[in-house]
């Protein structure tokens, strides 16, 4: 399967291994916290051996939690990301500064906070912090007796050094929803609503020392593994790349790897909500407002009641006017939940398609590759084929798409089809995984 003279191809075979986020469940450093939108640090490994030649530049401007990040900098390159969720940057940033802690220290740290909960639980002391006030749930968050034990947690927390600290943090809101009475379905919801318990009471002492444990651990391994030389540590810009690409200097980047927002419509910024809070990085509704006017696109419930949204000039191409066209015309009977609305949401995320490319070009020097990982989706029983539509938009944007690799052929979770939010397949249309493969001309 290749794309050669200009055709742009979509068959059932890859060199990469499957990007799918599962593998990372038990690699050091990178389980450090679960991410539903991530790729696998193996489908990385793949990319770095086969598109670089000794130390080079390596960009993420969709960071996330850092896969593309840490990878990099274990291996001796120069990383670099955008990523707009500023608790997925504080992860990533975390992780890339992890060769810098001591995982003595970090041990000692452990056996303090042990004490220090076992003490103030047998005394019964009040903790001085408290729950964030614009955080505002159905039901509780955290039972009581939760809630407690939470909030000495982050008692003991703000006492510690920089980068103790920053180790614990991350190991609390990795592990935050585990112990509250919420759960991923695969969008934050209640327990009770999916028929599982609410969580009365918790090991939180056992479940944070453990986490950091297991943390040390792997910042022994990584400070072993991680590849030394005359290079700047790995650094996550926190703003939009739409915004900040030309921070980068033009045609310094060798490589691109990255994952965009799906066509989804999966809510990243709400589904980190109690992340955000309780880190500190949002007071009011204002700053997750402030988040998604940063996305990339938008989603659907902004776009539903805008009039026709048009693509941008700069796109020119029948296939995507026909499909978007194709998508506008389903079911108008349902008002904002027809057509219309999804195809105004898909027309002003391809829309943002070109700015990605837009700053990718500048980024990249002439030859450089970018490796962008999309899965399709299906709007209004309607096929949309991210994958190609990208690819159209980046060769008349100065690329040359050099492949499409289909990693997953058939791809098991959540995107829209037939505009509910469900897995599967729909008219013989099925969801699968691409890797976009353009050069820089």
């Amino acid at each position: 399967m290749s794309a050669k003279n200009g055709a742009i191809a979509n068959g059932g075979g890859s060199v990469f291994r499957s990007p799918t986020f599962m593998a990372n469940r038990d690699a050091p450093i990178h389980r450090w916290v679960p991410w539903i939108a991530g790729y696998s640090k193996h489908f990385v490994e793949d990319a770095l051996t086969r598109f670089t030649d000794g130390p080079s530049v390596v960009l993420d401007p969709f960071a996330g939690v850092g896969t593309t990040l840490v990878e990099a900098d274990l291996s001796g390159h120069t990383a670099v990301g955008f990523e707009i969720n500023p608790y997925a940057a504080f992860a990533s940033q975390t992780k890339l500064r992890a060769h810098r802690a001591a995982p003595a220290r970090l041990r000692e740290a452990v056996q303090d906070f042990r004490a220090f909960m076992f003490k103030a639980l047998k005394k019964d002391i009040q903790p001085s912090a408290a729950p964030p006030d614009a955080f505002r749930t159905r039901s509780p968050f955290y039972s009581p007796k939760v809630q407690h034990k939470v909030l000495l947690a982050l008692d003991f927390i703000s006492e510690q050094d920089s980068r103790v600290a920053d180790i614990f943090r991350l190991a609390f809101a990795s592990s935050m929803v585990d112990f509250s009475n919420y759960s991923y379905e695969p969008s934050l919801s209640r327990k009770a609503t999916v028929g599982r318990p609410e969580v009365e009471d918790f090991p939180v002492t056992e479940a944070l020392g453990g986490k950091v444990s297991q943390m040390a651990d792997d910042v022994a391994w990584y400070r072993r593994e991680r590849v030394t030389g005359r290079r700047r540590d790995g650094r996550v810009l926190r703003q939009s790349f739409f915004d900040g690409y030309r921070r980068i200097e033009e045609g310094s980047v060798d490589l691109l790897i990255t994952s965009p927002p799906y066509l989804n419509n999966y809510h990243y910024n709400r589904n980190t909500r109690p992340h955000l809070y309780w880190l500190g990085f949002c007071d009011s509704p204002r700053d997750l407002k402030c988040l998604e006017e940063l996305n990339f696109g938008t989603y659907w419930q902004n776009a539903r009641d805008q009039e026709q949204v048009e693509l941008v000039p700069e796109i020119d191409d029948t296939d995507i006017r026909r499909t978007l066209a194709e998508v506008r015309r389903q079911n108008p009977e349902k008002g904002i939940y027809g057509g219309h609305g999804w195809a105004n949401y898909a027309t002003l995320y391809f829309n943002d398609c070109v700015r990605f490319i837009e700053g990718a070009r500048w980024c990249l020097r002439s030859g450089a590759t970018a490796l962008v990982v999309l899965g399709n989706s299906i709007l209004q029983g309607v096929p949309v084929p991210t994958d190609r539509f990208l690819a159209k938009i980046a060769r008349s944007h100065g690329f040359e798409v050099m492949d499409i690799h289909v990693p997953r052929d058939t791809r098991v979770g959540s995107s829209i089809v037939n505009s509910s939010v469900r897995a599967g397949t729909v008219n013989g249309h099925r969801l699968y995984e691409s890797v976009v493969e353009l050069r820089r001309l």
